[in-house]
């Protein structure tokens, strides 16, 4: 299996570069990306025959390249309005769902928006029927706040 593996030190550098974007998944923000592209260029170093100096030289440059040329191109691509961009929790404000629970006067209720039910209160404190329309004025950390529509 080593002699295997020192003959073909090219799918090392493959399982290195699927490993960083297996890594790349979670974080979402392109940069072990960059690692993923220094890796491959590693293996085609190791294709050609090269020794373990010019395969991490290789892997180096290229990543520092992906960095500088490729993640900026991508970042803009991939994330065109940042600053507008909800996510999480907060992408439920402005929503509109389903009373599943009556929401009592000055207490609390159900909504169901999008096939999960959130525990919410009426915005002017008024009892809201089960089955009412509402949409999603704000949201305190597991409590939405709606409105009838």
């Amino acid at each position: 299996m080593f002699e295997y593996l020192t003959d073909n030190v090219w799918l090392i550098w493959i399982l290195i570069s699927v490993f960083c974007l297996i890594l790349e998944l979670g974080s979402g923000d392109l940069f072990i990306l960059c690692f993923a592209i220094g890796g491959l260029g590693a293996s085609l170093t190791a294709a050609l025959g090269l020794g373990i100096i010019p395969q991490l030289i290789s892997m180096a440059l290229c990543s520092l390249l992906s960095i500088y040329f490729i993640r900026p191109v991508a970042l803009r691509y991939l994330h065109r309005n940042d600053e507008n961009r909800v996510s999480n929790a907060d992408a439920i404000i402005g929503r509109e769902g389903r009373v599943s629970a009556a929401i009592e006067a000055g207490g609390y209720g159900r909504v169901a928006i999008d096939g999960d039910d959130w525990k919410a209160v009426a915005a002017d404190g008024q009892r809201i029927e089960k089955d009412a329309r509402v949409r999603v004025v704000s949201r305190e950390s597991i409590i939405i706040t709606v409105e009838k529509v």
